[in-house]
């Protein structure tokens, strides 16, 4: 059975650093290309980057270029997202998603594509 928890959000000051953990289970991460995606209230879901199963990774927002990296784990089958130099509009809910893409590819999907996704983690920029 595919899962995918996120955790490690929290409230955090304009200027702190977070960082995002995505636990997967059911799958490898050799095969399949990770997402981190998030919503704020009223807002569309944002695509921010991922990182393909040949462990490359690639930015979906600008928003967040020099700011957000993403690596992964694959002995502890996690996949981080490290935020810094957080700003008030990255306020939102955070999701991890997956979708197979095969052995060592480096394509990453467009959103709709990921076929799972995790229940997603607060995360709160506020002085």
């Amino acid at each position: 059975q595919v899962q995918l928890v996120e955790s490690g959000g929290g409230l955090v000051q304009p200027g702190g650093s977070l960082r995002l953990s995505c636990v997967v289970s059911g799958f490898t991460l050799d095969y399949y290309a990770i997402g981190w995606f998030r919503q704020a209230p009223g807002k569309e879901r944002e695509g921010l980057l991922c990182i393909s199963s040949e462990a490359g990774s690639q930015y979906y927002s600008k928003s967040v270029k020099g700011r957000f990296t993403i690596s992964r784990d694959n002995v502890k089958n996690t996949v981080y997202l490290q935020m810094n130099a957080l700003k008030p509009e990255d306020t939102a809910v955070y999701y991890c998603a997956a979708v197979f893409t095969g052995y060592g590819s480096m394509l990453c999907p467009q959103g709709d594509d990921y076929k799972y996704w995790g229940q997603g983690t607060q995360v709160t920029v506020s002085s």
